[in-house]
């Protein structure tokens, strides 16, 4: 099972898809604590998430971890599951309300970069994180191929 959560192709461009998910996630689990206000448990309060501090610190911490390891390619397909989870909660909580109240083509204006960010973790579970990474360069790779 671990070895194939771990086994990844040999592509070189994945790389850049794993630079736009990792950095994207990465850079808003730090907002998420730097600016709870707007980004973080006072925004998940206002869109009426329960436990708002809680929930907040808890995604923020996933967005955090999990951009990291996709950044450097460890885990990849294990940390694109949460970003998954995370993209579909945020599309669902955030973005029907703006369907109802603006219609189709405004809902998916500002959905956009949900969307990217959920097909490109979907993109990295299926094929991995790809040639320049620690799952394929690691030891944990090396170790895959000797069994």
């Amino acid at each position: 099972m671990m070895q194939k959560l771990i086994h990844t192709n040999d592509s070189k461009t994945t790389i850049i898809i794993r630079l736009l998910v990792g950095a994207v996630f990465l850079s808003e689990g730090i907002q998420k604590f730097l600016f709870p206000e707007t980004l973080g448990a006072v925004r998940f309060a206002k869109i009426g998430l329960p436990f708002p501090e809680y929930l907040g610190n808890i995604v923020g911490s996933f967005e955090i971890l999990c951009g990291i390891l996709v950044l450097i390619g460890l885990f990849t397909r294990l940390a694109s599951i949460p970003i998954i989870i995370i993209m579909l909660a945020a599309i669902t909580t955030t973005k029907t309300e703006i369907f109802k109240n603006d219609g189709f083509w405004k809902m998916l204006h500002e959905s956009r970069t949900d969307w990217a960010m959920l097909l490109g973790a979907i993109f990295l579970l299926m094929e991995g994180s790809g040639r320049w990474s620690v799952d394929k360069n690691g030891h944990a790779d090396r170790n895959w191929r000797k069994n």
